[in-house]
């Protein structure tokens, strides 16, 4: 019988975001190595496909890459209880983007299970006190936004490459599992 609601006591809010978010940074990485590669056999300047964009009022790859990266640390971190950490968006080469992902990875693999215990009921405030202040329990927070807008910035991220003729495939965004 499908439900609209996790059933937190058969999948644990860890189990439902940390591996997802390793998996699909990891497939990122081999898409962003993929595109470096490719800059690098085309003679394409790096900064081409670091630049480019699906549309002018979209983010550029490096920004969607900097977006979902962060993403996955902060949603993962508020679910756990703990304070966000901030990256400085500095980032301006593939190797630049890869040591960030690097950086999300070992924060998140950092963070103990146990910190997520709580995280299905525990209260989740976006940009407390201002006017586009969002409130939502931890299980809304993470399947209602935290993963869609993840999903959103790494997919747009992928499909900048693929529009620009890297050679990538769903195997690729999918990354190990």
């Amino acid at each position: 019988m499908a439900s609209d609601s996790l059933n937190t006591s058969s999948l644990s809010m860890h189990a439902a975001s940390i591996p997802v978010f390793r998996q699909i940074l990891g497939g990122l990485k081999q898409v962003l190595a993929k595109a470096d590669a490719h800059a690098t056999a085309k003679k394409i300047e790096p900064d081409a496909l670091l630049q480019a964009r699906l549309y002018p009022d979209m983010f550029a790859l490096l920004r969607q890459v900097q977006v979902a990266s962060d993403f996955a640390k902060s949603v993962a971190a508020r679910l756990a209880g703990v304070d966000v950490p901030r990256l400085d968006d500095t980032e301006n080469t593939f190797a630049e983007l890869q040591a960030r992902i690097d950086t999300v990875l070992a924060f998140i693999d950092g963070l103990e299970p146990a910190l997520f215990d709580a995280a299905a009921t525990r209260e989740i405030i976006t940009q407390a006190g201002t006017p586009k202040e969002k409130r939502f329990t931890g299980q809304s927070y993470l399947l209602n936004y935290g993963l869609p807008h993840f999903f959103f910035h790494v997919t747009t991220a992928y499909a900048i490459l693929r529009h620009n003729g890297v050679e990538v495939g769903k195997k690729d965004f999918i990354g190990s599992y």
